[in-house]
C-alpha cells in the first residue's frame, strides 16, 4: 500500500484541468499527481513545472528527454519512474532500437554521440555524490549549446524530484507503465517492486 492514498482525479477542478497533460504523455494521469492533491499547490506548480521542463526550445527531442528521465530514474533505482520515463519514450517516438536496447546506450549503434553524452550527464547528475566533472563538461560542449543543457538538468531534477517522491510514497503504479516497464525493462530484471 502506498504511504498515502491517491485523491480521485476530480478532487482539484484545476489539477485535474492540468494534469491533462498527462494523457499525452503516458496516457493517464499518473497516481504520484493523484496524491500531490493532497495539498493542491503542490499537484498544480508539480504539473505546470513538468509542461516548461519537457518543452521543447532546441535540439532536445521529447524522445531524449525521455531517455534522459530513464537514466536518471534507473540510477536512484526508483521503478515507478523507471516505467513512465521508458513509456513517454515509446510514445514520443523514441526509436524501437533504442527502446530495446536502452541498457546498453553508451554502446549501442543506434544512440549517436550526442545522445550518448546526454545520457551519460543524466546519469553523473543523479548520482549520489554527483559526478558531473570538467570531462563531461567538455564533451557535452562539443554537442549541446547552453539552453540544451539548461533543458537536459531540468529534466534530471525533476525526475529526481519524482524519483524521491515516488519512492518514499510507494506510488501505486498503473498498468500502462507496467505493460511497458514489462516490455523494454524486464528482460533485465525490472519489476514493479515495492509499487503494487
Amino acid at each position: 500500500m502506498p504511504l498515502v492514498t491517491p485523491l480521485s482525479p476530480n478532487h482539484d477542478l484545476e489539477t485535474k484541468v492540468l494534469a491533462e497533460f498527462f494523457n499525452e504523455t503516458l496516457g493517464f494521469c499518473p497516481n504520484s499527481v493523484l496524491t500531490m492533491q493532497h495539498r493542491p499547490d503542490i499537484s498544480k506548480a508539480f504539473i505546470n513545472l513538468n509542461k516548461a521542463v519537457m518543452n521543447n526550445e532546441g535540439r532536445v527531442t521529447s524522445a531524449l528527454k525521455r531517455m534522459i528521465a530513464w537514466v536518471s530514474s534507473n540510477a536512484t533505482g526508483c521503478r515507478y519512474c523507471q516505467a513512465h520515463a521508458i513509456r513517454a519514450a515509446e510514445r514520443y517516438g523514441a526509436e524501437q532500437e533504442q527502446l530495446d536496447n536502452i541498457w546498453e546506450y553508451q554502446t549501442h549503434s543506434s544512440f549517436t554521440e550526442a545522445e550518448r553524452v546526454a545520457l551519460d550527464f543524466s546519469l553523473a547528475a543523479s548520482q549520489v555524490p554527483n559526478a558531473v566533472n570538467d570531462i563531461l563538461k567538455k564533451r557535452l560542449y562539443i554537442h549541446w549549446d547552453e539552453g540544451e543543457i539548461v533543458e537536459m538538468l531540468g529534466v534530471i531534477s525533476l525526475f529526481g524530484y519524482l524519483n524521491r517522491w515516488n519512492d518514499s510514497m510507494g506510488t501505486t503504479i498503473e498498468n500502462g507503465a507496467i505493460e511497458s516497464g514489462d516490455l523494454y525493462l524486464g528482460k533485465h530484471g525490472w519489476t514493479k517492486g515495492k509499487h503494487t
